[in-house]
């Protein structure tokens, strides 16, 4: 992906087709653990959707704001701070949830868990000074 135009297109494209096949997709994300987060913009009030890689702890989906190590923060999860209420697609089902950012023990089990399944995951917080967020969501009603 060289520019930001190439990776929304990306998004997109990947977005349409999780969609059109209850969350099978293929190319470079085939098998993986994928959901899509709708969250409500910070500054715009607009819905964004993106896909993500999520890992599961009980009842409650994890994901983590690594923007695979860059120096800040996604927007994604500028936008879940500000609005923690979410909607989240999970293959055929669409729930909405609260999202919560974990913190210490609980925020390094839950890293080390992603990481484990996700060995990227562990090199992206070497990549980084910043200490990534790790987000839970919990479904509502």
């Amino acid at each position: 992906m060289s520019t930001m135009a190439d990776l929304k297109q990306f998004n997109e494209n990947l977005i349409a087709e999780y969609r059109a096949t209850g969350g099978k997709v293929t190319g470079q994300f085939a098998g993986a653990p994928l959901l899509l987060l709708t969250t409500i913009g910070a500054r715009s009030g607009q819905p964004r959707t993106m896909p993500l890689v999520h890992s599961t702890d009980g009842d409650r989906v994890v994901i983590i704001a690594s923007k695979g190590g860059a120096p800040t923060n996604p927007d994604w999860y500028h936008n879940l701070v500000a609005n923690p209420e979410v909607t989240v697609e999970l293959g055929s089902e669409t729930f909405r949830a609260r999202a919560t950012v974990a913190a210490g023990t609980e925020r390094e089990r839950l890293y080390d868990q992603q990481a484990a399944l996700m060995p990227n995951f562990a090199e992206y917080q070497k990549n980084t000074t910043r200490q990534i967020p790790v987000v839970v969501l919990e479904r509502l009603g």
